[in-house]
């Protein structure tokens, strides 16, 4: 089978609730993968597992993350305790290494939240935002009982030490709130985070959240738009396709005017998916353009977020579609009147440069564009036929082209990492931090509750 379903090394199922090429592919002669932390969740401390989402870097260095499980919390899968999952912070120490600690341990009980899948946020004063898919007050039943319809929260630095944690909002299953949300939030220069929703709205199919901050603490929240399965507007389905149930965590790009712009992985009009613009207008209403429907050819089913350039160009990954249904990494550009125009920058070859890019790309100063693929490269054999992933560059070249380099072919499943599925992110100097979702050292539960599976890293690129 070419394809598999991500596992998190725990086959926690509802943690799933996830031109051509114009210059050949190269490999990196100087670039070097390190791996700061091994997640351990049978070891001596309650680690956290599974890190779906990247990791978000401040300004001294240290890198802040999430964990889909592990953790003291007691969430159960098949009747075992996984955990609810962790916040984390990897630091660096002086004279070298890197130090791990547990900022927040997630609890299905009270009025928390639980199973992240995003990634963090870091606003100026260094206060962190994020999603858990359930948790909360809302009431939302399902196919795990009634398991809360998931929350955005913040988690403050405390004067001399430590972390206070609190609710940003616990979503509702009545209309027009949504609810699960999967992806990160994005925060304006006024304050104002964003974000989406897997489900809910006033048609079902999630929802475009904004929650803008009120004087003297608290936050009022307003829906920018309800997705719809019309035939025309996109939305975000958890579809299984070819044998991988698509991790559908979208993250909102803003630009200079306000204008937010994203992703859904399935809807539009050949149901493959779509680029959205969500404009403000007077009186705090919005609206909503499909600028993009894809059409397997171009690529099928965009997931993670888009990076925007200094021109107002957007890039992004597409998980499928294209020659080989490797997916694909394109650029989408304002052609004047309200029109784009998509260019295909590379299309993935399974065995030599990976497969399903699912967390997007990021831009450095150069306009030098980075992302990951959960499988595919030429890795080790261990991780069967899907090899474990890689971490690619795509460099702009004089007439328009662009060339992919493989920074890294994740192998050694023991040692290494492997199947890197949240985006990257990179420091002031050059250096690039991501995680796996399994890999490394670390030993967890798996669905039998035998010791075998692995929990997952957090990997450093150096330049």
């Amino acid at each position: 089978m070419r394809k598999k379903k991500l596992s998190g090394g725990l086959n926690v199922v509802l943690a799933v609730l996830v031109m051509v090429a114009l210059m050949p592919g190269t490999r990196a002669a100087a670039q070097t993968e390190k791996v700061l932390h091994n997640f351990d969740y049978l070891g001596s401390v309650k680690d956290g597992a599974a890190p779906y989402g990247g990791v978000a870097v401040d300004a001294s260095g240290n890198l802040y993350g999430m964990t889909n499980i592990g953790g003291t919390g007691l969430c159960t899968n098949d009747g075992f305790v996984v955990g609810c999952g962790t916040v984390f912070e990897v630091s660096p120490k002086t004279g070298g290494g890197w130090s791990y600690k547990i900022l927040h341990n997630f609890s299905n009980t009270g009025k928390d939240g639980y199973f992240p899948l995003g990634a963090l946020t870091l606003d100026a004063s260094g206060n962190l935002y994020g999603t858990t898919v359930y948790g909360g007050t809302g009431s939302c039943g399902n196919i795990f009982s009634d398991t809360g319809c998931g929350t955005v929260f913040e988690l403050s630095p405390k004067t001399g030490g430590g972390w206070t944690y609190k609710i940003v909002h616990s979503f509702r299953s009545t209309a027009p709130d949504g609810n699960y949300p999967e992806g990160n939030v994005t925060i304006d220069s006024a304050g104002n985070l964003y974000g989406t929703t897997f489900g809910g709205g006033a048609y079902g199919y999630g929802t475009v959240f904004a929650f803008k901050p009120v004087a003297g603490g608290g936050w009022t929240e307003s829906i920018a738009h309800s997705f719809n399965d019309d035939g025309v507007d996109g939305y975000y389905s958890g579809k299984e396709t070819l044998g991988l149930i698509l991790y559908t965590g979208a993250t909102l790009t803003l630009d200079g005017s306000g204008n937010l712009y994203g992703v859904t992985d399935w809807g539009g009009t050949n149901d493959y998916g779509t680029i959205f613009e969500l404009k403000p207008s007077s009186g705090g209403a919005w609206t909503e353009a499909v600028v993009h429907d894809f059409d397997y050819t171009d690529g099928a089913n965009p997931a993670g977020g888009l990076a925007m350039d200094g021109a107002g160009n957007l890039y992004g990954t597409t998980v499928y579609g294209s020659p080989g249904n490797a997916g694909t990494v394109f650029e989408l550009s304002p052609a004047g009147g309200g029109s784009w125009t998509l260019t295909q920058l590379h299309h993935f070859s399974f065995y030599t440069d990976g497969d399903a890019p699912q967390g997007g790309v990021i831009l450095d100063a150069a306009g030098n564009l980075y992302g990951t693929t959960v499988w595919g490269g030429d890795g080790d054999s261990a991780c069967g036929p899907t090899e474990c992933g890689t971490v690619f560059k795509l460099a702009p070249s004089t007439g328009g082209t662009w060339t992919l380099t493989v920074l890294e072919n994740f192998g050694d499943i023991a040692t290494d990492g492997a199947n890197p599925v949240g985006g990257l992110t990179i420091d002031s100097h050059g250096r690039i931090f991501g995680t796996t979702l399994d890999g490394g050292s670390g030993t967890c539960l798996n669905y039998n509750d035998d010791p075998v599976a692995t929990c997952g890293t957090v990997f450093a690129i150096e330049p």
